[in-house]
């Protein structure tokens, strides 16, 4: 036994398991514990990140909406409709005497 050699690594771990099985468990656990933090953490960002391009997203659309509600308004305008019948399709107010009233019996 005087001449032999143990490896450090080897020593190290016959003493952790024989002595301190407890302590290398909760080593255990809590490393695993740190990688699941990382992990959510990072899914967690990404999920903020793809919020923010959403909300980004949702207010160019609503944006677009009302640019859309307002042009509906102005070509749906009483006036508008009225200038574009007498100039494009020439149309013009009739005169009551010119009016004929059909009566279906």
């Amino acid at each position: 036994m005087i001449g032999e050699r143990h490896s450090l690594v080897g020593v190290i771990g016959g003493d952790l398991l024989r002595n301190g099985k407890i302590p290398l468990i909760l080593l255990l656990a809590a490393l695993v514990s740190a990688v699941f933090v990382v992990t959510t953490a990072h899914r967690t960002r990404l999920l903020t990140a793809e919020r923010e391009q959403l909300v980004l997203e949702r207010d160019a659309l609503d944006i677009e909406w009302r640019n859309l509600i307002l042009e509906e308004n102005a070509l749906g305008d009483h006036s508008r409709v009225e200038q574009v019948a007498i100039e494009k399709l020439h149309m013009q107010h009739v005169d009551a005497s010119q009016e004929n009233i059909i009566v279906k019996p």
